[in-house]
């Protein structure tokens, strides 16, 4: 078991904890306390020994399995990593020939991570997505030796709305590299 996600009263999830650390050490697995996180407001008052040893998480900066709960700082670095990671890879692409460049970019360009981000995550009208947008829909007419109007972008984007939710950069994203 790798991950474990725990909520409720603080009474409860200190009653789950023990009766988990209970059943792993009778199978010879163990609760690493350095790794677990405590995701709560501010003001809560705890004190008990098991929950004051975890990393206390205010909840508008938690993540949860890599995605921002909430928009806020945190959500702003996930968009702008993801930002850095395109810049990095589209300036890598200048190395290689245009079909083997739009191949690396049908599997790449941080899809993954970009999707899970729009899937899992408060996105709507952030201000990262215009730049990824931007930056993708360049990496594109570089690779591809043309110049798309914004008229054809967005009639390629109208043209996949069906692909899943979050912005306009996935409809292009999917319709561009897939």
């Amino acid at each position: 078991m790798d991950d474990v996600s725990l909520g409720g009263p603080v009474d409860r999830v200190v009653s789950d904890i023990t009766e988990i650390s209970e059943v792993g050490s009778s199978m010879g697995l163990t609760l690493n306390q350095s790794r677990c996180e405590l995701i709560a407001r501010q003001d809560l008052s705890v004190k008990d020994d098991c929950l004051l040893s975890f990393v206390r998480v205010n909840v508008n900066d938690a993540p949860l399995l890599g995605a921002p709960l909430f928009p806020g700082h945190v959500l702003d670095k996930a968009w702008s990593d993801r930002c850095a990671d395109l810049a990095r890879a589209v300036d890598r692409l200048d190395a290689v020939s245009s079909q083997d460049a739009l191949i690396l970019s049908r599997s790449s360009f941080s899809a993954p991570k970009v999707l899970h981000l729009l899937r899992c995550s408060p996105s709507v009208d952030h201000s990262c997505l215009q730049a990824f947008d931007s930056m993708l829909r360049a990496a594109i007419q570089r690779i591809t030796n043309s110049d798309l109007s914004d008229s054809q972008c967005c009639r390629l984007a109208c043209q996949s709305r069906r692909a899943a939710w979050g912005s306009d950069v996935l409809f292009r994203l999917h319709y561009l590299l897939f």
